[in-house]
């Protein structure tokens, strides 16, 4: 009897962990799951020419145009000249989102520094580039 009564409750959660459902994101066709998506006005930005240790800035925005919240978590700026800023809490889907850069020159001549913006987005890291030149006659 005992064992009767144990092999129905094996049955039974055999059969019960085959009927749940494979949610993960590779049991689903492409473009079936929620993702976010970033759309960005701009990945480049030219400063043109800039005065030596006089701080400037962009503001690169995004919108997600994806089905899922925007979440990031990390932006890094290529060298110590540069501070980033970001939006820390979840950008929705529709919104707007921006990523702020402040490079401050030390160096005169030509520039080309990058932000990597690492997200729950498809594709990887996002890398923005912004360049210019820093000369004594602004």
């Amino acid at each position: 009897m005992k064992r009767s009564i144990l092999f129905a409750a094996l049955l039974l959660v055999f059969f019960g962990l085959q009927a749940q459902e494979d949610v993960t994101f590779a049991a689903k066709p492409a473009g079936e799951y929620a993702a976010p998506v970033f759309s960005w006005e701009v990945t480049e930005y030219d400063f043109g020419k800039i005065q030596q240790n006089v701080p400037v800035t962009h503001e690169f925005k995004f919108q997600n145009t994806g089905s899922a919240p925007i979440i990031i978590s990390k932006v890094k700026g290529s060298c110590g000249c540069t501070v980033t800023e970001y939006s820390k809490e979840p950008v929705l889907p529709g919104e707007w989102g921006k990523v702020k850069a402040t490079f401050n020159a030390a160096a005169m001549g030509k520039f080309t520094k990058t932000v990597t913006v690492t997200a729950n987005t498809e594709g990887g890291p996002v890398v923005l580039r912004f360049r210019g030149e820093v000369a004594k006659d602004v």
